[in-house]
């Protein structure tokens, strides 16, 4: 993993932030301008799907996260689970059988590509690192081998800051993620009591929730922390 051209790009990011503060931010912004892409992100990876997005070029990125997170589908969340990149160089043809509840949300965000390379550590998953293009088109042999030396140094990167200590000395982690899950993963505990499922379930069910209304799952998350909804009828309904 640690070749010298890994080595390289690790040097210039830190170089582009000398205090360790935007690092992944420095990562994503190097990775967009060196590769023929329209945009980057970063996302946190757990064995059970998304934890969050460490840094995204653009808003198309953020978006592209944000789908795979509330639809528990698409090609970062393969890459992941698969171990393998998963190249698509021409979404419109290929998403809507392979993952059909992303493919309408990522297409009608301007995505018409995506290469995602997971960020693992032998079986540990650690993330994955997600490129689109706006326009169909694959990446050349020299370009993907550009995009793995990315992906190692993404996932060093990604290491370090999981242990490195936040300066207010706390033993969180020092991953700061642009989207805050924190309000999913509390909502996902009271729909397990109201729904009376477990907690694997009761995120599906925010899922599907989210997807009838067509609302990001963090949106359907505040309503249940407000009380504005409620899944009781679930366990009516089992």
């Amino acid at each position: 993993m640690a070749s010298e051209r890994v080595a390289t790009i690790l040097s210039d990011v830190w170089a582009e932030s000398p205090d360790g503060t935007a690092l992944a931010t420095a990562l994503v912004d190097s990775c967009a301008r060196a590769l023929p892409v329209s945009g980057v992100g970063i996302a946190l990876m757990t064995d059970r799907g998304p934890a969050g997005t460490v840094a995204a070029t653009d808003g198309a990125a953020l978006t592209l996260e944000e789908l795979q997170f509330t639809l528990g589908e698409g090609p970062c969340i393969e890459a992941s689970q698969s171990g393998r990149p998963v190249l698509q160089p021409d979404l419109a043809t290929t998403a809507p059988r392979r993952w059909p509840a992303f493919a309408g949300g990522a297409l009608a965000a301007g995505v018409a590509a995506v290469f995602a390379f997971p960020l693992r550590v032998g079986a540990i998953r650690v993330g994955v690192l997600d490129l689109y293009r706006d326009t169909p088109g694959t990446l050349a042999p020299a370009a993907l081998r550009e995009a793995l030396s990315y992906a190692d140094a993404a996932t060093l990167l990604l290491l370090y800051l999981q242990t490195r200590t936040p300066s207010d000395g706390s033993a969180r982690s020092a991953v700061h993620l642009v989207d805050d899950r924190a309000e999913v993963h509390q909502a996902t505990g009271i729909v397990s009591v109201q729904a009376g499922v477990d907690l694997a379930e009761a995120l599906v069910l925010l899922r599907a929730r989210a997807y009838a209304a067509q609302r990001p799952v963090s949106d359907v998350a505040r309503d249940v922390l407000t009380g504005a909804l409620d899944f009781s009828e679930n366990r009516d309904a089992r």
